[in-house]
């Protein structure tokens, strides 16, 4: 059998930008074995596998090449751009049940905002091989879902070396590194130890924990983000209690179908 399959770089409006991924309709979710292993085979970050329900809404479930996350921010922007636009999708509300509950995007315009529950970070002690993985120290060091460095310059962020031989000794999903920005109000780059992915072009649920970090410390509620890695990202967001808003645009980079035997 055959399947429809879209590639779209998110957070960005031109292709080779942003973060690509790969973005997959289905009528019903296929066994999880298998869809683990079309996520490895498109060695993408992310890979969304969606299928909508009764009332206009989707189930969505997103996949690293090597396992099946909880949140992605990315690859949700990217499946809303697919509904939105090669879907037909006659409303500005897109609602998405997830493992991380009920996940909505709304089109404004050309941007595609998402709401994700905030994950605030709070002190940690650091792992000796967290501190011995870059080649600059942090100022601070917090955690969340992931371990969160915050710098004093957006230089230190741009200029700061990974060492996986340390990193990969690190228990974690991913660390995320951050400091102000000198065009954008903060500035980040995100990397996955243990991984295919290494470094993440554009990470949208980082977000989830940069963004009531950042309000908190620049005393606002809506900010804008450059991820600063060789592809980058820009992303616009906003603080709102307990959930965050990430909003992005996105282009369309490929479209073709995959075949199951």
């Amino acid at each position: 059998m055959s399947y429809p399959i879209y590639t779209v770089d998110a957070f960005t409006d031109k292709v080779f930008g942003g973060n690509p991924a790969a973005c997959c309709p289905l009528d019903e979710f296929l066994p999880t074995d298998i869809m683990q292993k079309l996520a490895n085979e498109n060695n993408l970050s992310e890979t969304a596998f969606f299928v909508k329900k009764p009332g206009g809404s989707y189930d969505l479930r997103w996949f690293t090449p090597e396992v099946e996350m909880d949140l992605a921010g990315h690859p949700t922007l990217a499946t809303a751009f697919v509904i939105f636009n090669e879907l037909g999708h006659d409303s500005d509300t897109i609602e998405f049940h997830t493992k991380s509950g009920l996940l909505t995007v709304i089109k404004k315009g050309d941007l595609l905002e998402m709401n994700f529950p905030a994950r605030m970070p709070v002190a940690c002690t650091p792992p000796d091989d967290l501190l011995k993985g870059f080649t600059l120290q942090p100022a601070k060091v917090l955690k969340s879902r992931d371990y969160f460095l915050v710098y004093d310059t957006q230089e230190e962020v741009e200029t700061v070396v990974p060492d996986y031989n340390y990193l990969n000794n690190v228990e974690t999903l991913g660390i995320i590194i951050t400091a102000k920005g000198d065009a954008s109000d903060f500035v980040c780059r995100f990397f996955v130890p243990n991984s295919a992915i290494g470094e993440d072009p554009v990470t949208g649920s980082a977000h989830a924990t940069l963004i009531p970090y950042w309000a908190q410390e620049l005393n606002k509620t809506d900010m804008t983000s450059i991820q600063l890695s060789k592809r980058k990202g820009h992303l616009w967001c906003g603080s709102r209690g307990g959930r965050v808003t990430i909003s992005g645009k996105a282009v369309l980079y490929m479209k073709g179908e995959y075949f199951l035997s």
